[in-house]
């Protein structure tokens, strides 16, 4: 009986730890896929991204400008290429409440985005500039 009270005081505290793990690529092409997803960054809106199938993506600063990509993982981190580009830009996903928590990985502050909402709608993007 002492064990089983030992284990209900301390299973709480190990729960955080699962928790915390980056999400997989199967778990992550789960849970996006489809959907449009609006980050925030300190409580402010920063960008809107749609999750095509076969892992494509098309983001946006909220600006209607729009640049296409994909996604692969890399040891656990997924990672994004986009058109105009090429360097792969790697983020650690994460589980959180009812969304997902983003932690930028080729960045030495670590810059967090947030989920602030997801739609199922594609998101809106303006055509090419066109001067005269």
């Amino acid at each position: 009986m002492k064990l089983l009270s030992a284990l209900l005081v301390f299973l709480p505290l190990a729960l955080p730890c699962l928790a915390s793990e980056p999400l997989s690529g199967a778990e992550f092409e789960r849970y996006v896929t489809g959907k449009t997803l609006y980050f925030g960054l300190e409580g402010s809106s920063y960008g809107v991204e749609e999750y095509l199938p076969d892992r494509q993506v098309r983001w946006s600063f909220l600006d209607g400008q729009c640049k296409d990509g994909f996604w692969y993982e890399d040891q656990r981190m997924i990672c994004f290429v986009y058109d105009d580009e090429p360097e792969a830009q790697c983020w650690s996903f994460y589980r959180e409440g009812t969304g997902l928590r983003a932690v930028f990985e080729n960045d030495p502050a670590n810059t967090v985005l947030y989920e602030a909402r997801q739609d199922d709608k594609p998101m809106m993007c303006l055509g090419p500039e066109v001067g005269v």
